[in-house]
């Protein structure tokens, strides 16, 4: 089974900008999605990004313009690319992983593997 490892999170001001690491062990070779999720304490886990293994991206519309989500093949890891963080961008963020299908990721279902979370803390 793959395990997945982020990295990156730590407390920055608004208007800053983190870049959260994801790191798959061991390779994931099958065509797959890979996402990140957040959740604030107290609000349900909602979806930020998805990645597919064509290179194939989405965003949720709060996020879009400010993160980008991308993989490097080498390394094996999704990262997320977080600028212009807002106070409501706090959250624990989750790295996950599922088997690609022929809708795509961006529904964000079918995870298989989570990641254990890295916080973002964004302070006014």
């Amino acid at each position: 089974q793959v395990q997945l490892r982020e990295s990156g999170g730590g407390s920055v001001q608004t208007g800053g900008s983190l870049r959260l690491s994801c790191t798959a062990s061991p390779w994931i070779s099958s065509p797959f999605c890979m996402w990140w999720f957040r959740q604030a304490p107290g609000k349900q886990r909602e979806g930020v990004a998805s990645y597919d293994s064509d290179g194939r991206t989405s965003y949720t519309s709060s996020v879009k313009g400010r993160f980008t989500v991308s993989h490097d093949n080498a390394e094996n890891t999704l990262y997320l690319q977080m600028n212009s963080l807002k106070p409501e961008d706090t959250a624990t963020y989750y790295c996950a992983t599922g088997p690609l299908v022929a809708v795509g990721c961006g529904y964000y279902s079918g995870v298989n593997v989570w990641g254990s979370g890295t916080l973002v803390t964004v302070s006014s």
